[in-house]
């Protein structure tokens, strides 16, 4: 009898083992407590995207002018000035609450008349301005012009940066927001040279990092802060093509810089006072039809391998929106509005200034590819709210 009870008390025993670890496997295999899954939910409120805007003054002269000048005696016309607007795509990352924010310095290059537009991974834009920023180690300070609290990632606690650990990149890239690509640190303490622009001391991993990239962070699968994105090598200085060479930025440089320009932000006066709210007014656009719009540049038509001066890109749609009611989706472009063909947001703003509440407007959009005829187009009508 006591062998019979020993024998059943060998078995609940065993059975409750085999209970715990058939738990234990289900709970793994759970994708919600994958550490990626989690390292990702724990950063991602705190990258951004940025887009960036800088008019650029050119002198140009009429040469036909300085032909009949020379040989004519003419006096020579006063050169006309020409204003040009350059637009930049690129992503970062909120390091304190108060909306500083690091990303590349070649993302929000100072210039004169610079604008920065940040918007966050719950759809809000902000303005914001730039504080500094280093050319040698491509990093550059900017904060958001509004006063609430923001999620942010600490450079208190970095990762070790250990050769072979997972890593994850996120960022903006080609335009997409919130884009996740997985890898493994490759190597570290590389100097490479990227466009005539020599990089120091960099980590490498084989995760994709893509155009629009750069700036954002690289987390370790505990959410720790491995390195910024800087730069793919596409091509060796041979010539020779590469696969799965990305570099970026070590998370100790990161924090070093970072402590420098925060010293700088507290030497600068402080800003002019600033409304309530700064986020960016509402787009006509989002306010008639739930759309999100960017201009495509040369960079990102090449990335998408869309036709290059063709369309406005859609970079968001509105849950339950006009919009969405209508089939758009986001990477879709529209190539015309009613009538008239479209190549940039300010075209598409100045039509619907005119449209009110309740107006049918047709919009012919798809996609049209680079280098071929192949096109996917249709017009669809949206009432405007």
């Amino acid at each position: 009898m006591r062998s019979h009870r020993r024998y059943i008390l060998i078995c609940a025993t065993a059975c409750g083992v085999l209970f715990a670890r058939l738990t234990t496997a289900f709970a793994q295999a759970d994708p919600a407590s994958e550490p990626a899954v989690l390292a990702v939910a724990k950063v991602l409120p705190a990258v951004v995207n940025i887009n960036t805007e800088r008019v650029v003054r050119r002198t140009v002269r009429d040469p036909f002018e300085d032909f009949y000048a020379q040989f004519f005696g003419y006096n020579r016309v006063r050169p006309r000035e020409v204003r040009q607007t350059l637009q930049s795509l690129g992503s970062g990352f909120i390091i304190d609450p108060a909306g500083y924010i690091i990303t590349n310095q070649h993302v929000v290059e100072r210039a004169a008349d610079l604008k920065i537009h940040v918007t966050t991974n719950d759809g809000k834009t902000y303005n914001a301005h730039y504080i500094a920023g280093d050319d040698k180690t491509d990093l550059a300070f900017i904060k958001i012009d509004a006063r609430t609290a923001f999620p942010f990632i600490s450079l208190d606690n970095i990762s070790p940066n250990l050769l072979g650990e997972t890593v994850i990149v996120v960022g903006n890239a080609v335009g997409y927001g919130s884009s996740i690509s997985r890898g493994v640190l490759s190597a570290v303490k590389r100097n490479i040279t990227v466009d005539d622009i020599e990089y120091k001391d960099l980590v490498q991993t084989d995760a994709a990092i893509n155009p629009g990239n750069s700036g954002g962070p690289v987390i370790d699968l505990s959410g720790r802060l491995v390195g910024i994105s800087s730069a793919k090598m596409a091509f060796t200085p041979q010539g020779v093509p590469t696969q799965g060479l990305g570099f970026a930025i070590p998370a100790e440089v990161v924090r070093d810089s970072v402590n420098r320009f925060k010293k700088i932000a507290q030497e600068q006066p402080k800003p002019e006072k600033q409304p309530a709210t700064s986020e960016v007014s509402m787009s006509n656009a989002e306010r008639l039809f739930g759309m999100q719009l960017q201009d495509l540049s040369l960079e990102l038509s090449d990335a998408l391998g869309y036709a290059q001066g063709r369309g406005v890109l859609i970079t968001a749609v509105e849950p339950g929106s006009p919009a969405e009611e209508a089939g758009i989706e986001r990477g879709l472009v529209i190539y015309q509005m009613g009538k008239s063909g479209v190549n940039s947001v300010k075209q598409i703003e100045d039509l619907l200034g005119r449209v009110q509440s309740g107006a049918n407007v047709n919009f012919t959009v798809g996609l049209i590819r680079a280098g071929r005829q192949a096109r996917q187009l249709a017009t669809l009508t949206m009432e405007a709210r």
